[in-house]
């Protein structure tokens, strides 16, 4: 797979909420960031972050590209239960098949 490859099956399996998927896609020494996560390994992304699927209606991933070294860029749009829509963006790093890093930044309302 390539690693665009890889982020686009991570967002699947998150939005199918296959939990066996995303550990298989994710490595043991991931480390997450976002606005409201500072760092944390893939134990707490998977119990805090993963399960969190149910409260988007869609997700569309909008530009996934390659960024070299490993890293990949993803902007996408969702939609809440709450009839809000967002942007945000993505920056992850994949190294031999599996996610290593994400940071996620946080987009306004679309």
């Amino acid at each position: 797979m390539s690693n665009t490859d890889v982020v686009r099956a991570a967002f699947d399996a998150y939005r199918a909420q296959d939990r066996d998927a995303a550990e298989a896609l994710i490595a043991d020494d991931f480390v997450f960031t976002s606005p409201q996560d500072d760092h944390i390994d893939k134990t707490a992304f998977m119990e805090r972050c993963f399960p969190t699927a149910d409260r988007f209606v869609s997700q569309y991933i909008v530009e996934l590209v390659d960024a070299g070294s490993g890293g990949v860029f993803v902007l996408y749009e969702y939609e809440l239960t709450t009839g809000e829509r967002h942007r945000n963006t993505e920056y992850s790093i994949v190294r031999d098949g599996r996610l290593v890093e994400t940071q996620v930044y946080f987009g306004g309302r679309f």
